[in-house]
């Protein structure tokens, strides 16, 4: 019998394209986020993004978000459509363990309209022509999807697989970056906090600035402080890192 330390965990069995990638020394949201970028590279797709589903809550499309490389300007264009709730993506990976294939319509809404164009229209400005969707549970049993999208479908009729394989194993080290709840290094300010808080509820730098009185720019420095202290590499990852420490 092998002992303990000898069992080969699921960690080990690293695809191919990580390189020398150790998955189960991963400890960061920004390493997932690198070896996401090079997961999504290699299957030919341009866009990655990891989401809670909805439970009940009408919460904003960036306020479910927990992971991607999406431009802001394609987060904010599906937030000001209030979408995500109707949209094919929650309808169709809510009911199935299998992989949901879709077209630029994925993230709209089932029925045609004006607001099913307009998702369209941005999904076709950012070249999300195909989209693969997975539905993967955290251990607790929280849904989320994980999607990539890009201009090509998958090439290879062995891309599948591999694909789903790769998204299990960085969910998990991802999960496992929830669950360490790494101490902010240093406390966030009063003013870091109100700007993370505004920012969620999906306001501008500008409109912050004119809330708060203070300028632009201060406001901006105060998002890049704070997202140093929460080690993350951008706004929405700051936010993000924020709500899930019950800061704001």
């Amino acid at each position: 019998m092998r002992q303990p330390d000898e069992v080969t965990t699921f960690a080990h069995w690293a695809p191919a394209f990580l390189g020398d990638a150790q998955l189960e020394n991963v400890r960061t949201e920004y390493e997932v986020l690198q070896l996401l970028r090079r997961c999504t590279g290699h299957f030919g797709f341009s866009h990655f993004l990891l989401t809670r589903l909805p439970d009940g809550d009408r919460r904003r499309f960036s306020e479910r978000l927990v992971i991607s490389n999406w431009p802001a300007e394609l987060v904010r264009g599906y937030d000001e459509l209030g979408l995500y709730h109707t949209s094919r993506l929650v309808a169709e990976v809510a009911q199935t363990n299998r992989p949901v294939i879709g077209d630029r319509a994925l993230l709209a809404p089932k029925e045609p309209g004006p607001a099913n164009e307009a998702a369209v229209a941005i999904a076709d400005r950012h070249g999300l022509a195909v989209s693969l969707a997975f539905l993967l549970h955290a251990t607790a049993g929280e849904p989320f999807a994980m999607v990539f999208s890009g201009k090509e479908p998958l090439r290879r009729p062995d891309d599948l697989p591999q694909l789903y394989f790769a998204a299990v194993q960085l969910f998990a080290c991802l999960e496992q970056t929830f669950v360490r709840h790494p101490v902010v290094k240093d406390r966030l300010s009063g003013r870091e906090i109100e700007c993370l808080r505004w920012a969620a509820a999906g306001k501008s730098s500008d409109e912050i600035a004119i809330i708060l009185g203070i300028s632009a720019y201060t406001v901006s420095s105060y998002f890049k402080s704070a997202a140093k202290k929460l080690g993350a590499v951008n706004r929405m990852q700051a936010i993000a890192s924020a709500m899930r420490m019950k800061l704001i």
